[in-house]
């Protein structure tokens, strides 16, 4: 077809593919991905005074007071420290606590 026309199913041969691997990365990857995020950002926003964390570097710490932007963490009997939101891993629950 030399005279200018396009084979719309080459085209559509063509594009369907990716459009596939697109669909299949993005509920493989990114949506659970989306979907982690909102469940972190839920359980940071509902810590409070006396919840027991685990930071992204391993530490064990006690919630003492959450703030705007930081949570203050009792991370041994006279040792409190300020620490970012984004370093929270996990918060224990009363199982965990025990152990």
């Amino acid at each position: 077809m030399g005279d200018g026309s396009f084979d719309l199913q080459s085209i559509a041969g063509t594009i369907l593919p990716f459009a596939v691997l697109f669909a299949i990365f993005y509920f493989l990857v990114v949506y659970p991905q989306q979907q982690q995020q909102k469940k972190h950002k839920a359980m940071i926003e509902t810590l409070q005074k006396g919840d027991h964390i685990v930071t992204a570097g391993g530490l064990y710490a006690e919630v003492v007071k959450p703030e705007a932007e930081f949570i203050k963490v009792r991370i041994s009997d006279e040792t409190v420290v300020k620490l970012g939101k984004e370093f929270i891993a996990k918060k224990l629950d009363a199982v965990e606590k025990l152990s």
